[in-house]
């Protein structure tokens, strides 16, 4: 249910655009994180971190890409959203000697120390990754071209998160440990 939630404001962008235009596009982009969100919100009673920051990002860049009637904003805001979280993973781990991931996830999960370290290395690694990937697609393709990346390219986060999983759980309790 969660992954159809999570797909379901890019699939009615990528229809949105193939039946109109970026713009179309970007206003249904905008619509449907709304609607997610409040989905997300209705089913949890609160909105995770990194929902309230898509939010603010697609209604905050997609506003501008309205307004401004120019597409490189909408196309540059998922640049910007892993940026900002390899920058905040960094922050954390180097300056602030805290692992935001753990913080994050902690209480969800036991795992040793240095998993969490090498996890939250990984998801460093792999946010500047998708900026540069992103950044790359955005700066030097077409728009259409840029539109069937942010479809097609939703196979890197699934094989990031499937095989973050099967790290995990290599490391977790066992049931009769943690009993």
């Amino acid at each position: 249910m969660k992954f159809i939630l999570d797909l379901f404001p890019i699939v009615l962008f990528f229809g949105a655009y193939k039946l109109a235009d970026i713009y179309t596009a970007t206003a249904v982009l905008m619509a449907a994180t709304l609607v997610q969100s409040a989905i997300m919100y209705k089913l949890e009673r609160k909105l995770a971190t990194m929902q309230k920051i898509t939010l603010v990002l697609v209604l905050g860049f997609g506003a501008l890409t309205l307004g401004l009637h120019d597409e490189r904003f909408i196309k540059w805001k998922p640049t910007l959203l892993y940026a900002g979280l390899a920058t905040a993973l960094v922050v954390g781990q180097v300056l602030l000697k805290k692992n935001f991931l753990q913080m994050l996830l902690g209480s969800q999960l036991k795992l040793p120390a240095p998993v969490w370290q090498r996890l939250n290395l990984t998801w460093m690694l792999y946010c500047v990754f998708m900026a540069s990937l992103n950044a790359y697609v955005a700066a030097y393709f077409s728009t259409e071209d840029w539109v069937n990346f942010k479809l097609w390219g939703y196979v890197f986060p699934l094989v990031f998160i499937v095989s973050q999983g099967v790290y995990i759980a290599r490391h977790l309790p066992k049931e009769e440990e943690s009993a």
